[in-house]
C-alpha cells in the first residue's frame, strides 16, 4: 500500500525529516518526505499496511513533534523495495 500524508503542528524545524527517514528506513518502507512553504510537512510511504501505522504511531509519540492534525489518502503502488525514504 502506498499512502500520502500531510502533517500538521510543530513539524518543522524538530527534527521531523530526519525521525521519519530514520524509522521507515528502520522498517524498510520507501518514499519520501519534504517540508511545504506552509509549515506542513508532506510525506508519501509504501510498504504493509501495519507497517505503515507503526511508522505514523512512532512519529506521534516522539517527544519534539507535535501533530495537531494529519490527512492522508491511498495512491498508487510504485514498488517500495525500489526506493528509500529521503
Amino acid at each position: 500500500m502506498r499512502q500520502q500524508y500531510y502533517f500538521y503542528g510543530r513539524v518543522q524545524g524538530v527534527g521531523f525529516r530526519y525521525r521519519a527517514y530514520y524509522i521507515a528506513n528502520h522498517l524498510d518502507l520507501g518514499g519520501w518526505v519534504r517540508n511545504c512553504d506552509d509549515g506542513s510537512v508532506e510525506m508519501e510511504v509504501e510498504g504493509p499496511e501495519e507497517l505503515i501505522e507503526q511508522l505514523i504511531q512512532r512519529l506521534e509519540d516522539d517527544a519534539y513533534i507535535r501533530i495537531d492534525n494529519m490527512s492522508y489518502k491511498t495512491i498508487p503502488e510504485m514498488g517500495y523495495n525500489s526506493e528509500s525514504v529521503d
